[in-house]
C-alpha cells in the first residue's frame, strides 16, 4: 500500500471538508451526502492505529478540520500557557459577560486534539453563552497516559480559581473524550471536597469504556465516525491494555454521581455512544441530580461542530440551559 504524504493528506481533507461549508441550514432530508462526506474525512487515516505516524496524520487532520470549520466572525483568540499547558481564551469581540466563563475540554479519544481543533466548539460556546471560553491542550495518549489529562484539567480549574472566578461562575463543557474528562474533573473536585462548577455541558460524552451499551450494536452501521475498534484502540492507549474498563476513573458512568452539577447532555441517534449519554442521564437522575438529555434525530457524534442547522439548534439549546442556571 502506498504511503500517504502530509501534502496528500492535506489536499484530500481540504477537498472533502470544503464541500461541507456551504451546507448551512441543511434539512434532515439532505443529511445523506453530509454523512458520506464525514465518513470520507474520517477514513483519510487509520484511526484504530496509535502508531506515531498514524497519530501524526490524525492530529494533522483534526487541526486542518478546525481551521476550515471554526467560526471566526466576531471571535477573538488569546493564547496563554498555564504551567506547561498551552491554552487559549476564546471570546466575543464585543459585549460579552466577563463575570462567568466556560472551561472546555476538547474531544479526540484522548489521543488527538489541539487548540485549533478545540476552537470549533470553543467559538460556538462563546457565541451561545456570551461567556469567555478557556480551552487547553491536555497531554495526549499514548505518550501521556492517565492521569495526565486529568492533572492538566485540574491545573486549568485551579488557574481559573486563581484568576478570581468562583466555582459557581464556571460551566464545564466537553465533547466525546472531553465529556469524559469534564465528568472526571468534577469527580476529582468532589473527592477533594471542593465546590462543583455551576453546570455541565456534555456533547456525545464518552462515559463507559466497557462499551456495554446497546447502541454499540444497534448503531454500528449508522455511525459515520466511530467504530468499536476505534474505541478499543484509544481506551488502551489512554489507560493501558490491561486496565479495568469499569473503573470509575475511566468510566464515570459507574462512579458515585451524587452531588454532581446540573447537566445538559446532547447526543445523536446515529452514534454508537448514544447509550453512554442515555445511561449517564439516568444515572445522574437516580443519584438525585438534574440531567436533561436531548437526542437529535439522524445526527452523528459531536454533530454540533458542523455548519448545519441542527447544530445551530443544539447550541442555542445549550445557551438557554446555561442562562437558566445563571
Amino acid at each position: 500500500m502506498s504511503r500517504r504524504t502530509p501534502k496528500d493528506l492535506t489536499q484530500r481533507l481540504e477537498t472533502v471538508i470544503k464541500t461541507l461549508i456551504p451546507q448551512r441550514g441543511q434539512s434532515a432530508d439532505e443529511l445523506g451526502p453530509m454523512m458520506r462526506a464525514i465518513k470520507a474525512v474520517h477514513s483519510v487515516t487509520d484511526n484504530t492505529s496509535t502508531s506515531p505516524e498514524d497519530l501524526e496524520h490524525q492530529r494533522a487532520a483534526q487541526e486542518l478540520f478546525g481551521r476550515l470549520v471554526a467560526p471566526s466572525l466576531g471571535i477573538r483568540n488569546d493564547g496563554l500557557t498555564v504551567g506547561e499547558v498551552p491554552a487559549e481564551w476564546v471570546s466575543l469581540e464585543h459585549g460579552h459577560d466577563r463575570r462567568h466563563a466556560v472551561l472546555y475540554c476538547h474531544g479526540g479519544g484522548y489521543t488527538c486534539g489541539q487548540l485549533g481543533y478545540a476552537r470549533i466548539l470553543a467559538s460556538k460556546l462563546a457565541l451561545c453563552t456570551g461567556f469567555d471560553v478557556l480551552s487547553f491542550e491536555y497531554r495526549l495518549a499514548p505518550e501521556h497516559r492517565y492521569p495526565a489529562a486529568l492533572q492538566d484539567a485540574l491545573a486549568m480549574w485551579d488557574y481559573m480559581m486563581y484568576m478570581g472566578y468562583g466555582a459557581r461562575d464556571v460551566i464545564v463543557a466537553g465533547d466525546s473524550a472531553g465529556g469524559n474528562l469534564a465528568l472526571e474533573l468534577c469527580l476529582k473536585l468532589k473527592a477533594q471536597g471542593r465546590a462543583q462548577p455551576r453546570g455541565l455541558l456534555l456533547f456525545s460524552p464518552w462515559t463507559d469504556m466497557t462499551a456495554g451499551g446497546k447502541s454499540y450494536r444497534t448503531c454500528k452501521d449508522l455511525d459515520p465516525m466511530l467504530t468499536l475498534e476505534y474505541v478499543e484502540a484509544v481506551r488502551a492507549a489512554y489507560a493501558g491494555p490491561n486496565a479495568e474498563w469499569a473503573d470509575p476513573r475511566y468510566s464515570p458512568l459507574f462512579a458515585d454521581l451524587r452531588g454532581m452539577p446540573p447537566a445538559l447532555i446532547q447526543v445523536g441517534t446515529n452514534e454508537i455512544l448514544r447509550s453512554d449519554s442515555e445511561r449517564l442521564a439516568e444515572a445522574l437522575q437516580k443519584a438525585g441530580g438534574y440531567a436533561k438529555l436531548e437526542v437529535y434525530e439522524e445526527c452523528w457524534h459531536v454533530f454540533q461542530q458542523m455548519p448545519i442547522h441542527r447544530a445551530e439548534v443544539a447550541m442555542e439549546a445549550a445557551g438557554r440551559f446555561v442562562q437558566r442556571l445563571m
